[in-house]
Formats: structure tokens, sequence, C-alpha cells
């Protein structure tokens, strides 16, 4: 019953930046964290980032620490995933997705996800 809209994606160099953006409807987000999930071709998805509901805690892979930035505005029901510093690794669909509690947590915790949007990068 939760429907997302994820946007952003495309073709990017190595090197080069992407934001991603994501409109969570039919829920209001305030109580949920939520995050960003990532599958290369003929791998296993795999978490990104997560940001919690409210006090702005915030989980990020060690692959993409430093590089990444993940934000939210609860009153817009939007996520943003600012990707910097591309390495042709970070080449996935990403998918925007919610978590059942408040607060970040394991992968596991992922209950929703919406259709994805590509990020390629390449030279």
């Amino acid at each position: 019953q939760v429907q997302f809209v994820e946007s952003g994606g495309g073709l990017v160099q190595p090197g080069g930046s992407l934001t991603l953006s994501c409109v969570v409807s039919t829920v209001t987000l305030d109580n949920y964290a939520i995050g960003w999930l990532r599958q290369a071709p003929g791998a296993a998805r795999e978490g990104v980032s997560c940001i919690s509901s409210s006090d702005g805690f915030a989980r990020y892979a060690d692959s993409v620490k430093g590089r990444f930035t993940i934000s939210r505005d609860n009153a817009k029901n939007t996520v943003y995933l600012q990707m910097n510093s591309l390495k042709p690794e970070d080449t996935a669909v990403y998918y925007c997705a919610t978590q059942r509690y408040s607060r970040c947590g394991p992968d596991y915790e992922y209950n929703y996800w919406g259709q994805g949007t590509q990020v390629t990068v390449s030279s």
C-alpha cells in the first residue's frame, strides 16, 4: 500500500554527482526510518543508507561513506540521496525504502520499496 516515486537516476561519468529523490505516498513518514537500497546486476540487494524519522541519525554503507549524504523532508514526504565522487561500482538500481521502526535498523527491517531508478557510472 506504500507507493514510491523515485527520480534522479541516469548516466554519469566517474567522479560525477547525482541526486536521487523519492516521494512517498499513502503514508506519513514521520514515524518511519527511510533509506536507499541498491542492486547491481547479478548481485544481491544491499543497503546504501538510512535516516531515522526525526532525530537526524543516519547510517551509511562503508563503501559510500564520505561520498553520499542522505536527508529527508517529512513535510514533503521526501527523502534524498546526494551522491558525489561516483565510481563505476556504484552502478545499480537504487530503491527508496521504508523500515518498520522510527530509527534505522538492520537491512532486514526494510518492509516496502519502490520500483527503483537506474544509476550508471561509466566513462
